[in-house]
């Protein structure tokens, strides 16, 4: 139960299914496979070599995505394999799961050695999601009458249809994920994973499909020659992710000029960004806007920088609307000298404004996060300092109060089954 007595929105928990579903797929595709030996086992192992170099050189994407891109198109090719040379790629399903999940333990291992293993539901996806598409393809291609695959044009049209709906497939599980995890509503976690997934999704199926048909032609070879575009895309995205990654830092040790000038709580800025997000992320809130919200969070309290004396603890929550909307602006006004983050200065110049007009109607002009930050920012103000559950639900109950027209409920109800779910944010 919730604070105010509501029941907690509830999501089960998805991990441990895909792990089990993905562990009993690989017992079962290893048994068999070591039952009745390799099909081609020189093309097996060249495959599994090369899914796990992908592995070793895997990548973390923005929102903490992990992916492979080489190893992935790698598994994609196996599963859709359907001639080397001359030869009819003569393995099963199963097989191709078995080998996907050697050539993967072999290329997480050294990173599960030095403490950088991926989430647990990373490798079971992957696993799950080759299943698929092995599943979808090679029955209809070994069989004895493929009669949809006589011709060229069909089996590529197939080939392509199957990495689409493998893709479609993973983004799925993922979303699934996260909803279990942070509670977003699957359909907009589907679409937030289809849209982040799009750029390198698109890559890995491309080249996994490109691989698995040039094989026909090209014999093994294929596999490191075709890779080599997506190896320079998965650089360019590395490099991506890591000026992201500096440029959040930047604005991160940027947050702490108030708390070393004493004008706010050592961490304010960095529990209410954290806060925010996982609110922004339940309300169903997509990358880009998390990031803007993420951003703006941090920064919040910039324009208290412009005040003579500092407010105690630093909490605005105290102030008068005026006052409160006077620092907001300052501080939209130093971020938007920026020149790059004029969102993000909207949202922070937003802040201080109430969720319904003096008519009682809610303002449609007024964003999301702003709205997100107004609250979480209160709630940190008056938490602040109090250890105890009780005192905790105390403020959260004031903030239920101000809901009447100060507040969005629907962000204080989410903020409420946040704290509820988790001890980490309080």
């Amino acid at each position: 139960m919730s604070r105010s007595g509501t029941s907690t929105r509830a999501h089960p928990p998805i991990a441990p299914i895909l792990l089990t579903a993905a562990g009993a797929l690989v017992t079962a595709a290893i048994a068999v496979s070591a039952t009745r030996g390799l099909e081609q086992p020189s093309v097996a192992i060249a495959f599994a070599l090369f899914i796990a170099v992908g592995e070793l050189v895997r990548i973390t994407l923005p929102g903490e995505r992990e992916a492979a891109p080489i190893g992935a198109a790698g598994a994609l090719a196996y599963a859709l394999l359907p001639t080397i040379g001359t030869d009819p790629a003569r393995h099963d399903a199963l097989q191709a799961v078995a080998v996907t999940a050697v050539g993967m333990t072999v290329g997480l291992l050294p990173h599960a050695l030095a403490g950088r293993a991926p989430a647990a539901d990373y490798p079971a996806r992957r696993i799950l999601t080759i299943g698929f598409a092995a599943l979808l393809f090679r029955p209809i291609y070994l069989g004895e009458h493929p009669v949809l695959l006589d011709k060229g044009a069909v089996l590529t049209s197939f080939v392509v249809l199957v990495a689409v709906v493998t893709a479609l497939v993973d983004a799925l599980l993922a979303a699934a994920s996260l909803t279990s995890r942070a509670g977003t509503p699957l359909g907009a976690a589907f679409i937030n994973e289809v849209h982040a997934l799009a750029g390198i999704s698109s890559a890995i199926g491309a080249t996994g499909v490109v691989i698995a048909l040039a094989t026909g032609v090209m014999g093994l070879w294929a596999i490191p020659i075709l890779s080599i575009p997506l190896l320079l895309a998965q650089f360019s995205f590395r490099r991506y992710s890591s000026i992201r990654s500096t440029y959040l830092q930047t604005i991160r040790a940027l947050s702490r000029v108030t708390e070393v000038g004493g004008y706010t709580e050592t961490g304010h800025a960095e529990r209410v960004a954290k806060l925010a997000v996982a609110v922004g992320r339940e309300l169903g809130m997509n990358d880009p806007e998390l990031l803007d919200l993420e951003y703006a969070a941090l920064m919040h309290d910039i324009g208290q920088l412009s005040l003579t004396d500092p407010i105690p603890g630093g909490a605005t929550v105290v102030l008068s609307g005026p006052e409160q909307r006077r620092i907001a602006e300052l501080g939209a006004e130093v971020i938007r000298q920026a020149k790059v983050l004029d969102s993000v200065a909207y949202i922070v110049e937003r802040q201080s404004d109430a969720f319904r007009r003096r008519a009682g109607q809610p303002d449609p002009s007024l964003p999301l996060a702003s709205r997100i930050i107004r609250a979480v920012n209160a709630y940190d103000d008056l938490a602040s300092g109090l250890p105890d559950p009780a005192g905790r639900a105390r403020a959260l109950e004031r903030l239920r109060l101000s809901a009447v027209s100060e507040l969005d409920p629907r962000v204080v109800e989410s903020l409420s089954r946040i704290l509820d779910r988790s001890a980490a944010y309080v």
